[in-house]
């Protein structure tokens, strides 16, 4: 029993979207195609396929392709795409728990799955063919896993909220990956052989280019705020804060900036779905902190690729004009992959 509900909760976590009937509804577009207007902060679009939506995108250090969730119907994947078009380039993983744990690995991906009778962190070829190697057995109730230089884990555990934390559960927002109704989260390390610490309350950890410091967020009441520590838990220091959630931090390829989802420019702690969700930039350490997009969409899930601009999906609307340059007929899904480029420092 006590597998079958650690299960069930990773199940939950895991995924940006579950398969199951009618949870996915709400990624079809509800309103008509706005008018032509281009973005308030100029983004472009990259990713647009015929009843699709793309989310969550995952840029290597190198090279000129990027990782996404695509969601369509009630089917999910992970699919690689070019950074040129946003054309598919092949299915990477059609595991259901690959949807928020997949991450590059040089030229692999890492990712959790439950085959092999329990679950597992795996690695594959970027392509989704060759060998599939499991590299950790772990407990159930994991996500969010970064493997480490030397083998270990960076992930975060999910744990029974207290009392006083719990809240009436409904249908979740897939936009959220960083709460789970009844839930807290600790950063923990894993070593290869088993043992375990924790080393901060937390979620959404992101690892730095030379990999010795992990960005997080942690909340604080209503708010939740970004944190740096080295990988051992040590040297705990905390960025610029606000009556805000600051959440899915991303380092710059050079280690210089660090960019995040935030509602910080509006922002409504007692029910953060009325905020208004923006792409911020801060710098490493915690100053020229700078609002990249501009739009009453959810803007969310930044990475920042080779190539020096930031890549996030967002809802906001495809006018025609784009559609038909796509050559696009018909509906599209709600999220799709924009992107901008990341501000230079003084």
């Amino acid at each position: 029993m006590k597998r079958i509900v650690g299960t069930i909760i990773l199940i939950l976590v895991m995924t940006p979207v579950v398969h199951a009937g009618g949870l996915l509804d709400w990624l079809e577009p509800s309103s008509k195609d706005s008018k032509s207007t281009a973005p308030a902060d100029n983004a472009k679009l990259l990713t647009l396929e015929p009843k699709e939506s793309e989310m969550y995108p995952r840029a290597p250090i190198s090279g000129q392709q990027l990782l996404v969730n695509v969601y369509q119907g009630k089917k999910s994947w992970v699919s690689r795409r070019s950074l040129n078009n946003g054309d598919p380039l092949n299915i990477v993983s059609e595991d259901n728990h690959a949807l928020d744990s997949i991450r590059w690995h040089g030229e692999k991906v890492t990712f959790l799955s439950m085959r092999g009778n329990g679950l597992g962190l795996w690695e594959k070829f970027i392509d989704g063919g060759g060998l599939l190697k499991r590299l950790h057995t772990l407990n159930d109730s994991l996500t969010q896993p970064i493997l480490l230089a030397d083998g270990s884990l960076i992930a975060v555990r999910l744990l029974p909220a207290r009392a006083k934390d719990k809240v009436s559960t409904g249908h979740r927002d897939d936009f959220n990956n960083w709460q789970v109704a009844n839930y807290r989260s600790q950063i923990v390390r894993i070593e290869q052989n088993g043992s375990e610490r924790v080393l901060n309350n937390g979620t959404n950890p992101a690892l730095s280019p030379d990999g010795e410091w992990i960005v997080f967020s942690m909340p604080d009441g209503r708010d939740m705020n970004l944190y740096l520590m080295k990988i051992d838990g040590s040297e705990l220091a905390q960025l610029p804060s606000a009556r805000s959630v600051d959440v899915q931090p991303v380092w710059s390829p050079d280690g210089k900036w660090i960019v995040f989802t935030s509602n910080r420019a509006k922002a409504d702690v007692r029910k953060p779905s009325n905020s208004n969700w923006d792409i911020w930039a801060v710098d490493r350490e915690g100053r020229s902190l700078t609002q990249l997009t501009m739009d009453k969409a959810r803007d969310g899930a930044p990475t920042i690729a080779a190539d020096g601009r930031v890549y996030f999906h967002s809802d906001r609307k495809v006018s025609k004009e784009l559609k038909k340059e796509r050559q696009i007929k018909g509906s599209t899904g709600a999220f799709h992959i924009w992107s901008l480029p990341l501000p230079k420092l003084n």
